[in-house]
């Protein structure tokens, strides 16, 4: 086996980080929702894993990992901050068949814009599927196993954070991260980090 085929190779995700007092309302957020799911059905996200990611890109080779966080930081010098808004709970693809549990972040349609451009500029080292139904969140818990009556506690708690607002920031840089996964869950660990708006 000769070429890429052969380097090691790096999980990777791009991601706009949460400050720790947003971190800190997630956190009582999922110590709110925990009591009413079935005990094992879900696997809460760590804190250190609550991450707002624009794009995910699988196993990328290391001998590439250099070039993709120059395509990164290209796209960052015309991309402002952000002003971001943690508001609300809600389920991926919904309440009735959950598998993602999560908190949703708001903003104007700048958000959206810079993921388009970050999908863009990082197409040639992904091996995952596209974001073409991107929607901010930070992912609270993964669901490992339900049965749709036993959700039904959690999906009503959720419904009444709907407007509940977990705080509020300005968005100025965009990280490449590094996943490994292991037994006691994914490590995440920062490769790189660019200034939004930034001029070279």
């Amino acid at each position: 086996m000769t070429g890429e085929d052969s380097t090691e190779r790096c999980r990777l995700f791009v991601a706009i980080p949460v400050p720790d007092a947003v971190r800190n309302e997630m956190i009582r957020v999922q110590r709110e929702l925990q009591p009413l799911a079935p005990a094992g059905a879900i696997r809460w996200a760590r804190p250190d894993q609550f991450h707002l990611t624009l794009r995910f890109l699988g196993d990328v080779p290391s001998a590439r990992v250099t070039a993709l966080q120059e395509a990164v930081r290209a796209v960052c010098p015309g991309a402002s901050a952000l002003r971001l808004c943690a508001q609300g709970v809600g389920f991926f693809p919904n309440a009735r068949s959950p598998r993602v549990i999560w908190a949703r972040i708001k903003d104007d349609d700048r958000l959206a814009e810079l993921q388009k451009k970050i999908q863009t500029a990082v197409h040639p080292f992904s091996t995952g599927p596209g974001g073409e139904h991107f929607a901010g969140h930070v992912t609270l818990g993964r669901f490992k196993q339900f049965k749709r009556q036993e959700t039904g506690k959690l999906a009503a708690c959720a419904e009444t954070m709907k407007d509940r607002v977990f705080g509020e920031w300005t968005a100025g840089e965009i990280e490449v991260i590094r996943s490994e996964l292991s037994p006691a869950g994914a490590r995440h660990t920062v490769l790189a980090a660019f200034p939004l708006g930034a001029k070279d």
